[in-house]
């Protein structure tokens, strides 16, 4: 587990790449902000969080399986960090931030392009 990365994981590089590529330019992991979101768009008032799918808890994801070894702690490590993602969430949408959650699952290849696509669109110039 100590080799579980917090930053600059393969879906959170995969998303940097693609959005830099569309000439969009952002702030990573400001930790003064609520969750200390993975990328800040100042300029759209956007943060977006890449999530693992098995730490925070995706209900209704293959990745998302509790391990069969100490399976109520785990249940309960799960439960309070969907909390706290969620009470940062509010936070930061109580501060004016639009919020964008992308799930590890949504940057496997199968939902790749899709889901790029549509993280697009929050940063369309209405």
């Amino acid at each position: 587990m100590s080799q579980i990365k917090g930053k600059d994981s393969k879906p959170e590089l995969l998303l940097r790449k693609y959005l830099f590529s569309k000439g969009l330019r952002y702030k990573l992991h400001n930790k003064k902000m609520p969750g200390t979101p993975d990328l800040i768009f100042p300029k759209y008032k956007t943060v977006i969080f890449v999530n693992g799918c098995f730490w925070h808890g995706h209900e209704g994801c293959r990745f998302f399986i509790l391990p069969k070894t100490r399976p109520e702690w785990w249940a309960e490590k799960i439960a309070k960090n969907k909390s706290r993602d969620n009470k940062n969430r509010l936070d930061l949408e109580n501060l004016g931030w639009k919020v964008v959650v992308v799930w590890e699952c949504e940057l496997k290849q199968l939902h790749r392009e899709e889901t790029l696509k549509k993280v697009l669109t929050n940063f369309s110039k209405d």
